[in-house]
């Protein structure tokens, strides 16, 4: 009889939080051999049942297979947790939220062990893993052959976008897009701030609050743009000079409304330096160097 199945890799994880097990889930339900560990051995229960096996230490759990990935609580853990382990020609996926130099330095420790390394940010939350129509994903960074080898297993539970041989760059840009979310519910927390004690229903507000958002979403492209070019003033409709100018009334209607303007004022801050250094046909961009903490100028591409 012909053999029709293809030979899924095995797979261990280290890490049964609400992530790791969402993981380990997704991958067993696709026919992946999973090996587990977590430092508290009553959450690999249910996933035994499931199918998984259950290592009785970590170093057990790395020689199992060659494909390790890793999903705890900071680099500490992973540095306590691998200690003594021997590493040696395996693939170690780091999908631990950390630092950039955190990374950096778990690539040059790894392969000093004699792995192969990749570093992930979770663009996801638990409820989106082995949801495609979801749209979670992951950012992987570092060696680049460990990830084509590996992508058709680690695209399984989460999406995956490889952003470069840097393995800091997975991090970078998991805490810029998290970043840039937190600004996100920063505006939209002051903007209920502003109606919370008037006779209008929020859930009136958020249907025109979360279009609004998604409008202006796109001037990302724009600002990238600039940046890349160094003009700061091509195409701009309105300039720092006139957004300054109508500061004052978002302070003003603050102020009335009760509202502490602790969220804006910093940026408005920031606006107002960048229009004293004589830059007030651009538009938002020159913020951007400001926050930068060296010399910055525009830059020709």
């Amino acid at each position: 009889m012909a053999q029709n199945t293809v030979e899924k890799t095995p797979v261990t994880l280290l890490g049964l939080g609400a992530m790791g097990a969402a993981l380990a889930r997704t991958w067993l339900a696709a026919g992946h051999p999973v090996t587990v560990w977590n430092r508290t051995p009553a959450r690999s229960a249910p996933l035994a049942a499931e199918g998984a096996k259950v290592a009785d230490g970590a170093a057990a759990a790395v020689a199992a297979n060659t494909l390790v990935v890793v999903c705890l609580l900071d680099d500490a853990s992973v540095e306590k947790t691998l200690a003594g382990v021997d590493l040696a020609g395996r693939d170690l996926v780091n999908l631990t939220t950390g630092t950039p130099a955190e990374a950096r330095a778990r690539a040059e420790w790894a392969r000093e062990r004699g792995a192969r390394y990749l570093d992930g940010g979770i663009m996801a939350v638990p409820p989106m893993v082995g949801v495609p129509e979801a749209g979670g994903y992951v950012f992987y960074s570092g060696s680049r052959e460990l990830f084509e080898q590996h992508r058709e297993t680690l695209r399984v539970p989460l999406g995956t976008t490889y952003v470069g041989a840097d393995a800091g760059f997975a991090a970078l840009h998991d805490v810029a897009l998290l970043s840039a979310m937190y600004g996100m519910f920063a505006g939209a927390a002051h903007a209920f701030a502003l109606i919370r004690e008037e006779d209008i229903d929020p859930a009136s507000l958020a249907p025109l609050l979360a279009d609004w958002l998604v409008a202006m979403a796109p001037s990302v492209h724009q600002t990238a743009d600039r940046l890349r070019s160094g003009d700061y003033t091509e195409g701009v409709v309105s300039n720092l000079a006139m957004q300054v100018a109508g500061t004052p009334t978002f302070l003003s209607t603050a102020e009335q409304q009760g509202v502490s303007p602790e969220l804006l004022a910093p940026y408005f801050a920031l606006m107002r330096r960048r229009l004293s250094e004589g830059s007030g046909e651009e538009d938002l961009t020159g913020v951007i160097d400001l926050l930068v903490r060296r010399p910055a100028s525009p830059r020709s591409s």
